[in-house]
């Protein structure tokens, strides 16, 4: 069995995949079932992706709800193949969890799922702890060496495709908040117009009536700019954006 066309193509479809979502959430769902997918050829493989912050598992992406109760296992035991391949950034391999000795609470939960076979790929390491790919196979001494290998390749042309969608990601959360922060500038513009024509002041005067009410009121400047121009119309405020 060869894998090499599919990994070949890694790169490429997993950068189609980060083109079609909108957010990394979505992006490591389809991650996790394409991992799947490849490596389930001759029986089934379960795939998820776990994510070490504070030195906490916590699964973000699975292939299915049985891989991510797989996961979950181990965060109740505080360490297992795939939290050890995150935190160290080294491959772990249990061929067969009914001799493998170390992790015998946690393999014990894992063979009554009736699963034998465990990988976990380290994916992304960082400061505060790593990402790891971790794999499942009901048979035991399911990930050859060959499969290793190709696990292993395929993590390692995976790792900067997420990390692109990290990226990715803080750009489209950095434009979101630019564009509620012009937003909300928009509305207590409108505002401050709204004060200066029923006053008869200046920008700045106008400007601090609305602070001033704010404060008073104890209500943000924000919601008293809102509620100003909904008293002299009922159309909502838009703030037109030129990509």
């Amino acid at each position: 069995m060869s894998l090499t066309p599919e990994q070949n193509s890694v790169a490429a479809e997993l950068q189609q995949l980060i083109l079609r979502t909108e957010s990394v959430e979505i992006f490591l769902e389809g991650f996790a079932v394409h991992a799947a997918d490849l490596f389930s050829t001759e029986a089934e493989v379960l795939a998820g992706v776990t994510l070490l912050h504070n030195k906490q598992g916590t699964t973000v992406a699975s292939s299915s709800e049985a891989a991510r109760a797989l996961d979950e296992v181990q965060y109740g035991f505080g360490d297992g193949p795939c939290m050890r391949a995150a935190r160290t950034g080294r491959t772990v391999r249990v061929e067969d969890v009914r001799t493998d000795s170390r992790w015998p609470d946690y393999a014990d939960v894992i063979r009554d799922h009736g699963y034998y076979s465990i990988l976990g790929v380290p994916l992304i390491l960082g400061n505060d702890g790593g990402a790891g790919l971790n794999l499942y196979a009901r048979d035991p001494g399911h990930f050859t060496p060959h499969l290793v290998q190709a696990a292993e390749t395929f993590a390692a042309e995976a790792t900067a495709t997420l990390q692109v969608a990290v990226q990715i990601a803080r750009h489209r959360s950095t434009a979101d908040h630019l564009r509620a922060a012009m937003q909300t500038r928009t509305t207590i513009d409108l505002a401050v117009g709204i004060v200066m024509a029923q006053n008869q002041c200046s920008q700045e005067e106008a400007f601090e009536i609305l602070r001033g009410a704010s404060s008073n009121r104890n209500v943000k400047l924000r919601d008293l700019a809102e509620r100003v121009v909904q008293s002299v119309t009922s159309q909502a405020v838009k703030t037109h954006f030129v990509e």
